[in-house]
C-alpha cells in the first residue's frame, strides 16, 4: 500500500518551523546586540567615573597620601555599597575603600574585567593608569598612579535579565501566534486546490466538454492548462470511439438487413436463381462489411496519431501507375477510362510516407471510379506541387462539397456499394502527411487536388 501524507500538514509544520527558526535567530541576534550595547554603556559610565576620580586627585610632592585620602573620602561618601576603589601610587596603596576591588593589572589603555568580592558580590572593574598633577617648575612627573575602580553590576545584570525575559516572552508569543495562524493560512493558501477538486468531481465521461475553470493562482495556471489539454484529448478519443461504434453499427445494420432480406425472399418466394449467384451476392455484402471495418479502423488509427509517418523519397509516376492498375478492373466493368497525365520529369519524387500517400490516392481514385458515369473518363494528373483526380459528377451541386470528408455521407442512398468512408480516410491521411486536400466542381466535373509544401519537392 502506498503511504500517503497530508500536504496541508507538511506545509503547516514546514512554515511553522521555518518561521520559528527565523524568529529564534532574530531574537538571539537582538539579545546579543542588546547585551553588547548595555555592557558598552555600563563600561563607558564606569570609565567616566574612574576618570573623574583620577582628575580630582591632586598630589603635591611630599604630601600625596593626605591629599588622595581627603579627595577619596569626599568623592565616595555615601557610595560604600555600590562602588569600590583602590589607588596605588609608586607601588604604594595611598587610598582605598574598606573592601578594595580585586587586583587587576593596568595597561596603557583602560582595562575592564568582571570580578567578585569575598562576599560573592559581582563587580565590574576598570584599571586605569594616570599621572597626577605636575609641578609647574618641573617638567618631569612626580609619580605614576594606578586606580582600580569597580561598580556593582547587579543593576546591569537585572536589566539584561529583563531584556532576556522580554525577548523570550516575545519569542514564545510569536511561536504561539505562528502555530495558531499557520493552519488557517495554509488552508487559505490551498483554497484554489479545493476549488479544482470540486470542479474535477463534476467532470467525467457523462459530461463531455467539461473543463477546469481558469485559475487566478499563477502556480496553478500551467497545471489547469495541461489538465484541460488531457481532457480535450480524452474527449477527442471518446468522440472517435463513439463515432466509430455508431458508424459501424449503422453500416452493419444496413448490410445485415440487406442480407436478411435476401435470405428471406429466397426462402419464402423462391425465384429459381442459381445458388452460386445468391452466394456471390452474400459474399459481396461480406466483402463490403470487411472493407468498411478495415477503413474505419485505419481512419481511427490515423486520427488518433497511432499511425506514425515514415518519410522517404517517393517517385510519383510509378506510384500513380500502381494505383491505376489496382482500379483498372473496376473501371473496365463500368466502361471507364483512366488517363494519366504527367507534366515534368518522370523521375520526379517527393519526401513523404509512401503508405499513407497511397491510401490517399487509392481512396480518391476509387471514389472517382465508383461515382463517375458509365463510359466517361477519369483523369489523373501530376504536377510539381500537386496531384489532381478528375471525374464527371453531374449529380453533384456546389453545396455538396461542404459534406465531402464526413463519415458515411453519400449523395445517393446506397452510393454504389460504398460506405462513404473513402474521402474521410483520404482527408485524414492527407492531414497526417501535412498536405492539403481540396475539392472543386466546374461544369459538372469534380476535381480532387492534393497539394504538398514546396519543401517536400525533390532537389
Amino acid at each position: 500500500m502506498t503511504r500517503t501524507f497530508s500536504l496541508r500538514a507538511r506545509l503547516t509544520w514546514t512554515l511553522a518551523l521555518a518561521v520559528l527558526f527565523a524568529v529564534g535567530v532574530a531574537a538571539k541576534i537582538v539579545d546579543w546586540r542588546a547585551d553588547a550595547e548595555m555592557q558598552q554603556r555600563f563600561d563607558a559610565s564606569l570609565l567616566a567615573q574612574a576618570q573623574s576620580l583620577a582628575a580630582l586627585v591632586q598630589i603635591e610632592p611630599g604630601n600625596a597620601g593626605a591629599d588622595v585620602g581627603n579627595v577619596a573620602t569626599a568623592l565616595f561618601r555615601g557610595n560604600a555599597n555600590t562602588s569600590w576603589y583602590a589607588l596605588q601610587c609608586n607601588g604604594k596603596v595611598v587610598a582605598r575603600t574598606a573592601q578594595p576591588p580585586p587586583a587587576l593589572a593596568a595597561g596603557e589603555a583602560p582595562r575592564f574585567a568582571d570580578a567578585a568580592l569575598p562576599g560573592g558580590r559581582l563587580l565590574r572593574v576598570v584599571a586605569l593608569r594616570f599621572t597626577p598633577g605636575r609641578d609647574q617648575r618641573d617638567a618631569a612627573p612626580t609619580s605614576t598612579c594606578v586606580l582600580r575602580y569597580g561598580l556593582d553590576r547587579k543593576p546591569l545584570d537585572d536589566l539584561l535579565d529583563t531584556l532576556d525575559f522580554i525577548l523570550l516572552g516575545s519569542l514564545l508569543c510569536a511561536c504561539a501566534l505562528v502555530l495558531l495562524s499557520t493552519p488557517w493560512l495554509v488552508r487559505r493558501g490551498l483554497r484554489p486546490l479545493v476549488v479544482l477538486d470540486r470542479a474535477m468531481a463534476d467532470i467525467g465521461p457523462e459530461t463531455p466538454g467539461g473543463r477546469l475553470p481558469a485559475s487566478g493562482t499563477r502556480e496553478l495556471v500551467p497545471l489547469v492548462a495541461r489538465f484541460n489539454e488531457v481532457l480535450a484529448r480524452m474527449d477527442e478519443g471518446l468522440a472517435r470511439e463513439r463515432q466509430f461504434a455508431s458508424g459501424l453499427a449503422h453500416e452493419f445494420r444496413t448490410r445485415l438487413a440487406e442480407l436478411r432480406t435476401l435470405v428471406d425472399v429466397e426462402t419464402r418466394y423462391p425465384g429459381g436463381r442459381d445458388v452460386h449467384s445468391v452466394l456471390d451476392e452474400v459474399g459481396s455484402i461480406g466483402t463490403e462489411l470487411e472493407a468498411t471495418v478495415t477503413a474505419l479502423l485505419q481512419l481511427t488509427r490515423i486520427q488518433s496519431g497511432l499511425e506514425q509517418t515514415q518519410p522517404e523519397w517517393v517517385p510519383l509516376v510509378p506510384l500513380l501507375a500502381r494505383v491505376s492498375a489496382r482500379h483498372q478492373d473496376a473501371a473496365r466493368s463500368r466502361d471507364l477510362r483512366i488517363e494519366t497525365e504527367s507534366a515534368g520529369d518522370p523521375a520526379f519524387a517527393i519526401e513523404t510516407d509512401p503508405a499513407l500517400l497511397e491510401i490517399v490516392l487509392d481512396n480518391l481514385l476509387g471514389n472517382a471510379v465508383a461515382y463517375a458515369p458509365r463510359g466517361s473518363t477519369v483523369g489523373l494528373g501530376v504536377g510539381p506541387s500537386a496531384i489532381e483526380i478528375r471525374n464527371a459528377a453531374p449529380a453533384l451541386q456546389p453545396p455538396d462539397l461542404a459534406n465531402f470528408g464526413q463519415r458515411f455521407w453519400r449523395k445517393e442512398a446506397h452510393g454504389a456499394g460504398h460506405a462513404g468512408l473513402g474521402l474521410a480516410l483520404a482527408a485524414a491521411a492527407a492531414r497526417a502527411l501535412g498536405m492539403t486536400l481540396s475539392f472543386g466542381l466546374a461544369d459538372g466535373v469534380l476535381g480532387a487536388t492534393l497539394r504538398w509544401p514546396a519543401t517536400r519537392d525533390a532537389a
